[in-house]
């Protein structure tokens, strides 16, 4: 018995400026500026927004969400307290090539329950950002 896994669709160009217009519309409607990056399954950049107005580190910053939420597989808000001294990834941010970033504003994008990317916004507070690449996630699916 042949038991095989059914293919999920990547997530694609089309999906990844659907996430980077939703989560500027969302930051727009709350007067906020916000750079975001949305990466593929693989870390690859598929789309990146920055605004002129933005802080010009938030760049970096929606990127390194972004990269965190997909190795980790969570959204960076659930991930903060994890990172504090005794916490259970207390090490991590100093052991990976590329460091993590546990600030609210990164969050993992699935498709029929497998994860096929992530996207990161920066500019905001932690929790707006947060809010706004949860709302671009959400006018995805």
């Amino acid at each position: 018995m042949s038991t095989t896994t059914p293919a999920v669709v990547p997530l694609t160009t089309q999906d990844a400026e659907v996430l980077v217009t939703a989560a500027g519309h969302a930051a727009e409607a709350a007067g906020v500026t916000v750079s975001v990056t949305v990466l593929d399954a693989g870390g690859h950049l598929l789309a990146f927004r920055r605004d002129d107005r933005a802080v010009l580190i938030s760049g970096e910053t929606s990127t390194r969400k972004a990269y965190t939420a997909l190795q980790l597989n969570a959204p960076t808000a659930d991930l903060v307290d994890l990172v504090k001294p005794d916490g259970a990834f207390h090490t991590l941010p100093t052991a990976l090539d590329r460091p993590l970033l546990f600030i609210a504003g990164g969050v993992p994008v699935h498709r029929d329950g497998r994860l096929i990317g992530a996207i990161g916004v920066g500019g905001g507070a932690p929790e707006q950002d947060h809010g706004f690449a949860t709302a671009a996630v959400e006018a995805l699916a």
